[in-house]
C-alpha cells in the first residue's frame, strides 16, 4: 500500500451497480436533491482574501437561493440571504464588489448596515417603525475553515465544516491557505449535463490513463483514489519521473519551484479532496482551488471555482501556477466532453446502468452517500412525479 494513502477499508465483494440512468433526467428527483443535498450541506463561497476590507461582498446564486457574504466594519465576514426584506430583490446585483459603508437595495432603496441590520427604509413615514434587526437580512450559516468561507442555506444534522474535514486538517494545514490569496477571481461556467455526470467523471481516476494526455504524462501510475467515508474522500497523486512528454508538463516541472513550507511527500504532489454532494479542494506545490456543481436543470449544470496564490511567490511559481492552470482546464474540457457522452446515454433503453471496476470505488461510495440521502434511487424505476417526494420520505422511515 502506498505510504500516503489513509488507511481506508474497501470490501472485495462490494456492489458494482451505479445509479439507475432515470435519476439523471428525472425533474421531481431533482427537486428532492435540492432540498435534501444542496440547501443543506455546505458550500464553498470563496476565501477571506476575496473580501479583504469592510464593505468588500460576494454573492452565489444557487439552487433557487441567493448568498451573500460581506465584511463588516468591525471586520467580521458574515452571510446572508440576498434577499431585501421589502420585495425580495437582490440587495446586491453584481457577483464581487465592494460598498463603502452599507448596502442599498437597487430596487427601493432600502439601506442595510454592513452587519445585516436594517438602517433605513426610502420614505419611512410610509411604513410603521420597523425593528431595525427584525426587518434586517436574514442571516446564513457561516463558517470559515482555513481561509475558506462555507456557508448553508438550511441548518441540519451536518457537521461543522471543521468537524467533517477533520481527517485530513493536518495535511491540508500544509499548505497555508488562509494566507493565501485570489488568482484570477471567482469563475463559472455551464455544461449541458445532469450535475451527477460531472461528478461521476470527477469521482475516479480510472479514465487518466485513456482520456488526459497532460495528467497521465504528470503523474501516471502514481495515482490512487480514497473511497467517500462520512463525506470526504481523498485522492494523490506525485510527479511520474519520466514525465515531459507534454508541453505543459515538461515546462512546469522545470519551473517548479521547491516548497520550502511543505514536507517531503508533499513537495511533488497534487492532491483531490471530494467534500460530498459537490465540491472538491484541489491541492497543488504552488496553489489551491475549489470547484463545484450545481444543477440549474435535469440537463445543464453550473461549474464555479477559484483558484488561490501565495502573496509572495516568485515569478518561477507565478509560471508554475499558470501551467499547472493550463493543464487543469485542459482536463476539465476533456472531461465535460465525457461527461456529455455519459449523460447521454441514460436516455437510450440501451442502457442498463454502470457495470463498476474495482478502481470506481469513488463513484460508488458517492453513490452510497446519495442513496443514504435518497434511497428512492434504490429503485430500477422511477415513481411518478406525484409519488417521488411520498415514495423517499417512505423509505427513508424504514431506513
Amino acid at each position: 500500500m502506498n505510504l500516503h494513502r489513509r488507511d481506508l477499508a474497501i470490501p472485495n465483494n462490494w456492489d458494482r451497480r451505479g445509479l439507475p440512468g432515470w435519476s439523471y433526467h428525472n425533474a421531481a428527483l431533482l427537486d428532492l436533491e435540492k432540498e435534501h443535498l444542496f440547501r443543506n450541506h455546505w458550500q464553498i463561497v470563496g476565501h477571506v482574501g476575496d473580501v479583504p476590507n469592510a464593505g468588500d461582498y460576494l454573492t452565489m446564486d444557487v439552487v433557487g437561493e441567493r448568498a451573500l457574504v460581506v465584511r463588516g466594519k468591525d471586520g467580521v465576514v458574515r452571510a446572508f440571504h440576498n434577499i431585501c426584506r421589502h420585495r425580495g430583490s437582490r440587495v446586491v446585483a453584481e457577483n464581487q464588489g465592494s460598498c463603502k459603508n452599507a448596502l442599498v437595495c437597487p430596487f427601493h432603496g432600502w439601506v442595510y448596515n454592513l452587519d445585516g441590520t436594517l438602517r433605513g427604509a426610502a420614505r419611512p413615514k410610509s411604513f410603521p417603525d420597523l425593528d431595525k434587526t427584525e426587518f434586517g437580512l436574514v442571516p446564513l450559516d457561516l463558517e470559515i475553515w482555513m481561509g475558506l468561507i462555507f456557508v448553508r442555506f438550511r441548518s441540519g444534522p451536518q457537521p461543522p465544516v471543521a468537524e467533517l474535514m477533520k481527517p485530513v486538517e493536518a495535511e491540508i494545514a500544509h499548505y497555508r491557505i488562509a494566507e493565501m490569496t485570489p488568482s484570477f477571481g471567482i469563475w463559472s461556467q455551464k455544461t449541458p449535463v445532469n450535475w451527477k455526470s460531472v461528478r461521476d467523471v470527477d469521482n475516479e481516476g480510472y479514465h487518466v490513463a485513456m482520456a488526459h494526455p497532460a495528467l497521465q504524462d504528470l503523474y501516471g501510475a502514481t495515482y490512487f483514489d480514497e473511497p467517500f467515508v462520512n463525506g470526504l474522500s481523498r485522492s494523490f497523486a506525485t510527479y511520474n519521473p519520466h514525465a515531459g512528454r507534454c508541453w505543459s508538463v515538461r515546462n512546469y516541472l522545470r519551473l517548479a519551484p521547491d516548497p520550502k513550507h511543505l514536507p517531503q511527500h508533499l513537495k511533488k504532489a497534487w492532491i483531490y479532496y471530494g467534500i460530498f454532494p459537490n465540491m472538491v479542494i484541489s491541492l497543488m506545490p504552488e496553489s489551491v482551488q475549489f470547484y463545484q456543481e450545481f444543477p440549474l436543470s435535469t440537463g445543464e449544470t453550473l461549474l464555479r471555482g477559484a483558484i488561490y496564490r501565495y502573496p509572495d511567490e516568485s515569478r518561477e511559481q507565478a509560471a508554475a501556477r499558470y501551467l499547472s492552470f493550463r493543464i487543469d482546464r485542459e482536463t476539465m474540457s476533456e472531461d465535460v466532453q465525457l461527461s456529455v457522452w455519459s449523460n447521454e446515454s441514460m436516455m437510450s433503453e440501451a442502457f442498463s446502468g454502470f457495470y463498476l471496476s474495482d478502481l470506481e470505488y469513488g463513484v460508488r461510495t458517492h453513490h452510497d452517500h446519495l442513496r443514504a440521502m435518497l434511497p428512492v434511487l434504490e429503485l430500477s424505476e422511477a415513481p411518478g412525479d406525484r409519488e417521488m417526494r411520498n415514495v423517499n420520505e417512505a423509505m427513508l422511515s424504514r431506513s
